[in-house]
């Protein structure tokens, strides 16, 4: 496969408005772990920069979109066209920092299904097959968001996550599939939790970071 060409690092200031290049952290043909769509072969694009900032992110290095470099979206577009599976999955950071209209066009252009995972912290662009909204305390969803989402993944770290759960339950359609995923640091600890909540409240469902227990990247 030919190597993604990239040009200098900038900031999330300086990142093209028209989408058509994108601080790209990694891309890397995988199965995808968690929510409505594990098991199933996708490519995931992670794009750097993030002001959300989870104390249990375990991405970090995702934040500064400085440290990652500007690349052509039609590069991303062509390296994702090499594997078989026609799926792709967005994420960051926070992918919706940026314009990604550009992006999910060519993608889906070429046949590929476009899937995003963010915090809904900013409104939603781009053309998307799947939005998974996960989001977090530390910054709320932008209200435009709530009825795009055609799965919310709540992060549950202690017991009164559950509360808050539903409060965002409360704000997607009636459409949106709903799941309680615990932060894999408490897995242990949070996980029985989660059972018994879906089994007293069956419109949940359990994620599980599958892709950590097998040890898939």
């Amino acid at each position: 496969m030919e190597e993604l060409k990239t040009v200098k690092t900038a900031s999330i200031h300086q990142v093209p408005k028209d989408g058509s290049r994108l601080p790209l952290m990694e891309a890397f043909y995988t199965i995808q772990g968690e929510g409505g769509n594990t098991g199933t072969a996708a490519y995931f694009i992670r794009l750097g920069g993030c002001d959300v900032g989870c104390h249990w992110c375990d991405v970090k290095e995702s934040w500064d979109a400085e440290l990652h470099p500007l690349t052509p979206v039609a590069d991303i577009v062509a390296a994702a066209a090499a594997y078989p599976g026609k799926a792709v999955v967005i994420t960051g950071g926070e992918p919706l920092l940026y314009n990604l209209k550009p992006l999910t066009e060519q993608l889906q252009a070429q046949g590929i299904k476009t899937y995003i995972e963010t915090s809904g912290a900013y409104p939603v662009s781009g053309s998307w097959d799947w939005i998974c909204l996960s989001p977090k305390k530390f910054k709320a969803p932008d209200a435009t968001v709530y009825p795009f989402a055609n799965e919310l993944k709540v992060i549950i770290f202690n017991k009164s996550d559950f509360k808050w759960a539903e409060e965002h339950a409360a704000l997607v359609g009636p459409h949106c599939q709903l799941y309680l995923q615990p932060e894999w640091s408490k897995a242990s600890e949070i996980t029985p939790l989660i059972v018994e909540y879906v089994k007293n409240n069956p419109q949940w469902r359990v994620s599980l970071q599958t892709h950590k227990y097998m040890d898939i990247p």
